[in-house]
């Protein structure tokens, strides 16, 4: 008997510690790897576990990716799959936006009941991972399960990042916890494989990946009515009450995109090759098609770089970096440990107070990320650096060492921002 399967991927909040890449648009539709958007990992994990009715839940700064979404995944009449938008709305008996994971999934229920299905899977649209979901659902019947939970090995510092659990040896979860503060997470080591303990990974975590039977769905939220969060509320409950929730171990590659540092750390690793993900051929990562040239690079000394399609590059030296699509660097530029967004366009024509789009020459960039649509001019210095503060201005943003140019900024020729900046009157916009 086949298993009918509705797959609905989360679109996040607001996503503050991402900001300012989350200025203008969602978490999901923040680009990864040079020409991808992070909601297209999930998408591509449901498509390739044949997985095909996906509804992808939207609320804050959302038309990026509703436009993303409509131009990337249009399937032909004859094709069983789809990808469609559930935006939040407002209902008579409902004023509420989406307030949480699971409010949004309960305020979708009422559109996907009237679809056929037995069970139900929860996705996070801002993770990084390839996983056969089909895996997790075998495992989600065999166990005859109401809630299957994907569940990370990790470490004591890992671990009060993420809600952990203890299970049985036949995998039921017993107990459970969000985010344990430091000086409890010792009571919750659970007893590992030895290749998992050598690591220091001795605790269970919720990767946020969930199958729901669907009567089960249903009598929670009965349970709970006004319940907003599964990690807070949802899952402990059902723990609690002995409904049958179960954990499905997956100790491959998997990251949280969840804050500027750990963006900038993927993309680095992916840059470098040391990632544990690939952009495979076999196992394709779907995006919008954007039908760029090749990119252009001149006289440019290059090591690990990703690069999108459609640039112009003329630097000296680009190592270590991230390069999406359009993207511009002038002569003599020289850039290291960079994601570059690229452009949406090209605009030839600069002054020194409107520097064209792109960065320009004789430029130096270290330990930063530069959105779209930035306007860097000549001789400009941006070098971050672990010491520097964390502050906000109008053109650019420091988090965790790293400095971020906002989309749209304008950096006028000889602006020094970052390390140098230190020792002389801090520059703002």
């Amino acid at each position: 008997m086949s298993n009918k399967i509705i797959c609905l991927i989360l679109g996040g909040g607001v996503g503050s510690r991402l900001y300012p890449l989350t200025q203008h648009r969602s978490k999901p539709a923040v680009p990864i790897g040079g020409k991808y958007k992070l909601i297209d990992i999930p998408i591509a994990n449901c498509l390739h576990s044949n997985i095909n009715q996906i509804f992808v839940l939207t609320q804050y700064n959302a038309a990026s990716l509703n436009q993303h979404l409509k131009n990337t995944y249009n399937f032909d009449a004859f094709s069983q799959r789809h990808v469609e938008i559930l935006a939040a709305e407002q209902r008579q008996n409902d004023m509420n936006w989406y307030r949480g994971t699971a409010d949004a999934v309960r305020q979708s229920l009422s559109y996907i009941d009237q679809l056929d299905y037995d069970h139900l899977l929860v996705l996070s649209g801002d993770q990084l991972y390839e996983m056969d979901l089909q895996d997790v659902l075998s495992e989600h019947i065999n166990n005859n399960a109401e809630i299957t939970i994907a569940t990370k090995p990790v470490t004591a510092k890992e671990a009060t990042r993420f809600g952990i659990m203890k299970t049985s040896s036949q995998q039921r979860i017993l107990s459970f916890i969000e985010k344990p503060a430091a000086a409890v997470v010792e009571k919750w080591k659970s007893d590992l494989d030895m290749p998992q303990i050598l690591q220091g990974k001795n605790y269970l975590a919720s990767m946020g990946i969930y199958f729901f039977r669907k009567d089960a769905i249903h009598q929670l939220f009965s349970d709970l009515p006004d319940a907003l969060d599964f990690g807070k509320e949802i899952i402990p409950h059902a723990i609690k009450n002995n409904y049958q929730v179960y954990s499905f171990l997956f100790d491959k590659y998997w990251e949280d995109i969840g804050t500027i540092r750990s963006y900038f750390d993927t993309n680095m690793e992916l840059a470098t090759g040391k990632s544990g993900y690939k952009f495979g051929l076999n196992r394709k990562v779907f995006t919008f098609p954007t039908m760029h040239p090749p990119s252009q690079i001149q006289g440019t000394q290059i090591q690990d770089v990703l690069f999108g399609e459609g640039g112009k590059i003329a630097a000296k030296r680009l190592s270590t970096s991230v390069v999406g699509n359009l993207a511009r660097i002038g002569n003599s530029a020289v850039i290291h440990r960079t994601v570059i967004l690229g452009n949406d366009f090209w605009d030839e024509n600069g002054t020194p107070e409107l520097p064209q789009i792109g960065i320009g020459e004789h430029t130096r960039i270290e330990n930063a990320i530069i959105d779209k649509n930035a306007r860097i001019g000549n001789h400009v210095k941006i070098i971050g650096t672990q010491d520097l503060p964390d502050t906000r201005h109008k053109h650019f943003t420091i988090s965790n060492g790293i400095v971020i140019i906002h989309r749209d900024a304008i950096i006028p020729d000889h602006t020094l921002i970052g390390m140098e900046v230190q020792k002389q009157e801090t520059v703002c916009f």
